[in-house]
């Protein structure tokens, strides 16, 4: 197996830029003969020519030519690594705030990602409601956070929008009881909504579980005491949505937003959110930003 050499290569690029061994030697503080030696080794490596050396000017061959494309990506990607493992500037701690329903299944790949791309910069992951994270942002102990909420305020960004679904339990009938039975956290955003479309299909409704707590409704949930609503593709593998066949009104279009993706936040905070971004870019290509 023949592997190239990093250094190799930026010599053959500095070469090619230059357009000649000696202002390449001088840009690289080498000697020309180094720089030279290099450039052969290159060559018998790969069994090529890569320049043109009949004319007074040394020109890049075809295959020179082509090696230049990938030796340049090479190089950068080299002294990338290299600076993102090793400069200060990349240590440290980014506060990120996401709603409980929203964790999964997009933040936990986020968050690998982050990590390879950043591995000396710890996310502190604070999971809340929308109306708690964005008192905290507020109050500058978040630097991201995303919000489910139905509109966009100032400086923030909505990824996706996706709508409300009924959640029941797998093959479940707590949906066709009435009152129809609920089951929602005391903070939810959704709840509001959810109530009042419930109000407007005249269905008469009871909320039997109010809780901060995630896992007791979706306990409640599973043993097909109530119903609950979450956003699209984010409802665990326990539950289910519900196929109500138009028993159960339709609900509205939540938006994922993004607050403190600002140009002031460096480029840390400037690549987790552009991961949140990507994230979330399969479920709405288009994305707003308020002024």
């Amino acid at each position: 197996m023949r592997n190239l050499d990093v250094t190799t290569l930026r010599s053959f690029v500095a070469v090619a830029d230059s357009g000649g061994v000696t202002r390449a030697a001088g840009f690289l503080h080498l000697t020309q003969s180094a720089v030279s030696m290099q450039l052969k080794r290159l060559e018998e490596m790969l069994g090529l020519e890569l320049f043109d050396r009949s004319g007074r000017t040394i020109a890049l061959t075809a295959s020179g030519e082509q090696l230049l494309v990938y030796a340049r990506r090479m190089v950068a990607l080299n002294d990338e690594v290299i600076g993102r493992l090793t400069d200060q500037a990349y240590e440290g701690e980014i506060v990120l705030g996401v709603p409980h329903d929203i964790v999964y299944p997009a933040i936990p790949q986020v968050l690998k990602q982050f990590n390879a791309a950043f591995p000396r910069v710890r996310v502190h992951l604070v999971s809340s409601y929308t109306r708690g994270l964005k008192e905290q942002f507020g109050r500058g102990e978040c630097d991201l956070i995303l919000t489910t909420e139905t509109a966009l305020e100032q400086g923030a960004e909505t990824l996706c929008r996706k709508p409300l679904r009924w959640i029941g339990a797998p093959g479940g009938a707590a949906w066709r009881q009435r009152p129809l039975k609920l089951a929602f956290g005391r903070l939810c955003t959704f709840r509001p909504r959810v109530i009042e479309a419930l109000d407007t299909a005249g269905i008469p409704w009871e909320v039997i579980v109010e809780t901060e707590s995630d896992r007791t409704i979706e306990a409640t949930v599973s043993a097909d005491l109530a119903v609950h609503t979450m956003i699209e593709g984010t409802e665990p593998p326990h539950l289910e949505r519900i196929d109500h066949n138009g028993a159960l009104p339709e609900l509205p279009l939540q938006q994922i937003n993004l607050y403190g993706a600002t140009s002031r936040g460096g480029v840390v905070q400037q690549g987790l959110a552009d991961l949140l971004r990507r994230a979330f870019a399969h479920s709405e290509p288009q994305r707003l930003k308020a002024g």
